[in-house]
């Protein structure tokens, strides 16, 4: 049994685990790096065809966002997560496809401008989304799931988004038995709309996450209805319009459970008919899968008003923008309102669109309501940038810059400890620290070892780890990425290599097919090697 990192070690985003055992190999998450990359990660141990299976924590792309690359590369191994993560992957593993399919389509038409022969290609296309979302197994909360001889899984709600799920892995291999619990992100308590987070009482070793490792929230929750009623009364008074970059999932809906709030109670007097636009397919789509889960995921506040027959993410003067044509119609539009858009961070999406139209008008407010990675669109906005560049263009920062502070999906560095001091039946052994900024990670861990007695390792991506014996096998060493100039690169070679790779992985399992079989499969290869040879 063996415990390899991969992604999100010493850094915030593309989280990946790999797990052997019982001779099957199996991931824990693929996602995005998004944002600065600060360390080069190692490749996985196997190809793509030679995983088996994958467990999901939750359906944030920075998670889950991979994986149709795994697909494309040749995984057609089942993908393990909650009911709700298996329907918001549907749609977000779609649009993922279908930024990456519009911006490879982008720069290839600016190349042919510049006479640059080279074709980018998507990393992924939507055919490779749509046979991803196939290999979903959809599994409740709470329930122990035998995923195959050796390995048993285990999803509690973590409450960070929808579906969020802690992973309790059960692995056994020559009589021995080891409990592993994979945090994924770790909510935050008193959230609208989802549960506090659960917790989970024993486990061998844990890999925990680490985001807020080096911060607390505020002691009182803030008042975001009060605070968020200020700024659109102000901004409206102005006759500007409020921009609210948004992540499409969990914050989106958010955001209109306090502005329901807002809207009922009048609290925004110089235009209280304000209406409020959600520029985001996703964001629509995603709003429905939040209605369909509500008696699993969403807490007691919700829920009781649910009771009363009110919809808490719906009211009057909501405007759902599903076409081009109907999000260009918002900025058409000169009535004060408030545009919620993705992405959240400013670097994809209609959001673009909406700071190029707003960004400039001092009458307008740009209100950030999450976390902004270092050298995103949204972290240089809010750093106090006084121009950005979108689609091209310089434009000036003249508008209003606003953040609802302390409104985070993620525990707090008491919220970590908190969760896991609940590991009180059984004491983990060693827990590694992963999935935060690296003076994070490494402060983190030490506070850990230095005031709770936890052994503890923030490894990096390369650390292999023995979980029989509990010994470190291999040392990651940390590989600084050299700041790289982008150059139109033609992908088309890797998936060549990858297409390679998928045929030795089905070659080194055909030992057991019949020998009539094996000589066709010889054949159809020296044919079209001949073929290609020439």
């Amino acid at each position: 049994m063996k415990l390899t990192f991969v992604g999100a070690d010493h850094e915030v985003t593309g989280s990946c685990h790999f797990i052997e055992c019982a001779g099957k190999n199996i991931l824990v998450d693929y996602g995005m790096e998004q944002g600065r990359d600060y360390f080069e990660n190692v490749p996985l141990p196997v190809s793509a065809p030679e995983i088996d299976y994958v467990l999901l924590t939750h359906a944030h792309v920075d998670h889950s966002g991979n994986l149709p690359l795994l697909y494309a590369k040749g995984f057609r191994g089942k993908i393990y997560s909650t009911d709700a993560t298996a329907e918001l992957c549907n749609i977000m593993l779609r649009d993922c496809a279908h930024i990456q399919m519009q911006e490879a389509e982008w720069r290839n038409r600016k190349a042919k401008r510049s006479k640059d022969i080279n074709k980018m290609e998507p990393s992924y296309t939507m055919e490779d989304a749509d046979k991803t979302i196939k290999c979903f197994v959809p599994c409740p909360y709470g329930k122990e799931i035998e995923v195959c001889e050796g390995v048993k899984i285990r999803f509690t709600d973590i409450g960070h988004l929808l579906g969020s799920a802690s992973i309790e892995v059960w692995l056994t291999e020559k009589n021995v038995t080891k409990k592993i619990v994979f945090s994924g992100d770790i909510g935050n308590t008193d959230q609208p709309l989802i549960k506090d987070p659960q917790y989970t009482s024993e486990a061998d070793y844990v890999v925990m996450e680490s985001t807020y490792g080096d911060r607390l929230h505020a002691e009182e929750k803030p008042d975001y209805v009060a605070e968020l009623a200020e700024i659109l009364d102000r901004t409206f008074a102005r006759g500007g319009n409020v921009v609210i970059p948004s992540f499409a999932v969990g914050r989106t809906q958010e955001m209109l459970y306090f502005i329901r709030k807002i809207k009922k109670d009048g609290l925004v007097k110089s235009y209280p008919n304000f209406p409020v636009f959600v520029d985001s397919p996703l964001a629509v789509e995603a709003t429905e899968i939040f209605e369909n889960n509500q008696f699993e995921c969403y807490d007691e506040e919700a829920l009781e008003l649910i009771r009363k027959r009110i919809n808490p993410i719906t009211f009057p003067g909501i405007n759902l923008a599903i076409t081009m044509e109907e999000s260009r119609a918002i900025n058409e539009d000169p009535e004060p309102k408030v545009i919620i858009s993705a992405s959240g961070m400013c670097d994809a999406g209609r959001i673009r669109h909406h700071l190029k139209h707003n960004l400039w008008r001092p009458e307008c407010t740009i209100l950030f309501v999450g976390y902004q990675s270092v050298g995103t669109t949204g972290r240089a906005i809010i750093d106090g940038a006084t121009q950005v560049r979108l689609f091209g263009e310089t434009i000036d920062v003249k508008a209003e810059v606003c953040k609802l502070e302390g409104l985070s999906g993620h525990a707090d560095k008491n919220g970590l400890i908190k969760w896991l001091k609940g590991f009180d039946v059984k004491r983990p052994k060693r827990v590694f620290i992963v999935h935060g900024e690296d003076s994070v990670c490494m402060s983190f861990a030490k506070c850990l070892e230095e005031e709770y007695g936890y052994d503890t390792y923030a490894p990096y991506s390369g650390t292999e780890f023995d979980i029989i014996s509990g010994m470190i096998t291999k040392e990651g060493i940390p590989i600084p990425i050299k700041k790289k100039e982008y150059t139109l690169v033609s992908d088309v070679y890797a998936r060549l290599k990858a297409a390679g790779a998928r045929l030795m992985g089905i070659i080194a399992r055909s030992e057991g097919i019949s020998n009539k079989d094996k000589a066709k499969f010889a054949d159809q290869i020296n044919s079209l090697c001949d073929k290609w040879s020439r």
